[in-house]
């Protein structure tokens, strides 16, 4: 199989990107802003709140579980998800170092 562009991008280009795409969703935003204010949450909770089929909120999860920005723990039949605060500190340093670049508009631009 051919090269994947990805693997043209250096490994840091290739880690915020993932970063990007999986907080890209409105959905998940709202997922991680609920986990925050509750400091836990049981994905039926998900439902109710964001008003979304299971089946939706479950790949949601999925998506930002793979990433490790959430963790989630099996109690009986529900699933607690949390922030994973190591993971959510290094993307929030990746992000603050990736916008806190010094940007120079050039007059072309003007």
């Amino acid at each position: 199989m051919g090269l994947t562009k990805s693997e043209i991008f250096a490994d840091r280009h290739n880690k915020l990107a993932s970063a990007f795409k999986v907080l890209g969703h409105p959905a998940r935003i709202a997922i991680l802003q609920y986990i925050i204010d509750k400091k836990a949450c049981i994905c039926n909770d998900l439902v109710e709140e964001l008003g979304l089929a299971q089946a939706t909120i479950s790949q949601h999860l999925k998506e930002l579980k793979s990433t490790g920005i959430i963790q989630g723990t099996i109690e009986g039949k529900s699933v607690c998800y949390c922030i994973d605060e190591k993971v959510w500190k290094k993307v929030q340093e990746d992000f603050n170092a990736f916008f806190n670049q010094d940007v120079k508009v050039n007059s072309c631009c003007s």
